[in-house]
């Protein structure tokens, strides 16, 4: 028996879980990749600092674990997604058009999530100087850093609002 399957029969088949796991994903992916390199930076800069001064180090680790929290984002966007179209009850039936639009629904946090890690990292190794030359203005080198995570928070707020909406 000769069975054929065409490109639309396995669209329609398996497009929505596809796109969807696509979408979480993208969503984790990105947002991990600039958390990685948010972190990275903030740790390059820290590390001079605590060669000269290995008492700062707790504080200066507070900036280096700032640019993280979007790969954490991203983690629990895709779980969420994952969760919403059943991979982990096994039931994974949701058409092409939701599986579209979950990808559509992580990619703020995909993102904004990549771009703002990069960003606070650089923040945070900006809070590393401040750390360094004037110890008593540290926490003001913590909120130039917290500003930027304002809106990985807003792009995670969007991005689950637009998943629970969907599915």
């Amino acid at each position: 028996m000769d069975v054929k399957i065409t490109f639309i029969d396995f669209l329609t088949k398996f497009g929505g879980p596809i796109m969807a796991i696509l979408g979480a994903a993208l969503a984790a992916l990105f947002a991990g990749i600039g958390s990685a390199r948010g972190v990275g930076i903030v740790g390059e800069s820290a590390s001079g600092l605590i060669a000269e001064d290995p008492e700062k180090f707790g504080k200066s680790l507070i900036l280096q674990v700032l640019p993280g929290t979007q790969g954490f984002y991203g983690f629990i966007t895709a779980l969420i997604i994952l969760q919403r179209i059943g991979l982990f009850s096994g039931n994974m039936n949701i058409p092409l058009e939701k599986g579209f639009l979950l990808l559509a629904a992580a990619l703020p946090m995909a993102f904004v999530g990549y771009s703002s890690a990069i960003a606070q990292g650089k923040a945070a190794a900006a809070g590393i100087q401040i750390l360094a030359k004037k110890p008593e203005k540290f926490f003001n080198g913590v909120i130039y850093a917290v500003m930027v995570e304002t809106y990985a928070v807003i792009a995670l707020i969007t991005s689950i609002i637009m998943i629970v909406k969907v599915v």
